[in-house]
């Protein structure tokens, strides 16, 4: 024991170093501003009732409101989901459908949020076979980056799916992360994503109509 005079001649310890960040990204924790580029999206664009969508000159759907960012083309816009073209697209009309909040995976979806997307997966699979022509397509959800989730934001892909046996196309060569995507021309997106908005409006108010027919009987 040393005596109470004692002075150590040491030099004083260094205040504890923080520990290093993790690497695994943590599925309970808001990202950063500005980190979730589908955040960002939902943050930027209020809702509207599917069933009525605005006209294209509207800011609720206008493109550029997510500037200096890449142009958004919305397609549905509600309290719990939003839907987009993919700025890489497949093939044309090729959507994303996520839930508004920030869910990383499809397990970190509300019970809620995933009845809207049951619902809204079929509602937008048919405006695109009405919109593109296509009538076959790909429904895509990939869950953590080995999985090829390149965006830690829950979505679901919906793709059409062109006829391309017997050419020399490789569409499933880029479904899963694989080659070359070109960017979507912003005329042609603007074009889609109105019509898909207008279909959808469509298809919701027959169905409407539909289940009104039956109330009645």
């Amino acid at each position: 024991m040393a005596p109470p005079d004692f002075k150590s001649t040491l030099p004083p310890a260094p205040p504890s170093s923080p520990p290093p960040p993790s690497s695994e990204f943590d599925s309970s924790a808001a990202p950063p501003d500005d980190a979730c580029p589908f955040c960002k999206i939902a943050s930027t664009y209020d809702t509207y009732p599917p069933s009525s969508p605005p006209p294209s000159t509207s800011p609720l759907v206008s493109p550029e409101a997510t500037l200096p960012s890449p142009s958004t083309f919305l397609v549905l816009s509600t309290p719990l989901l939003i839907a987009f073209l993919d700025i890489l697209p497949l093939s044309p009309g090729h959507l994303l459908l996520c839930p508004r909040r920030h869910a990383p995976k499809l397990t970190s979806a509300t019970a809620e949020e995933s009845a809207a997307l049951g619902v809204y997966l079929r509602i937008l699979s048919a405006a695109l076979v009405k919109v593109t022509g296509i009538k076959d397509w790909n429904v895509v959800q990939n869950n953590g980056a080995a999985a090829a989730q390149v965006v830690p934001h829950m979505h679901f892909h919906i793709i059409p799916r062109p006829d391309l046996r017997g050419r020399r196309e490789r569409f499933t060569s880029t479904m899963f992360g694989r080659g070359q995507r070109e960017e979507l021309d912003e005329d042609e997106g603007r074009e889609l994503a109105e019509g898909v908005r207008r279909a959808v409006g469509e298809i919701l108010r027959e169905e409407e109509e539909v289940e009104g027919g039956k109330a009645k009987l």
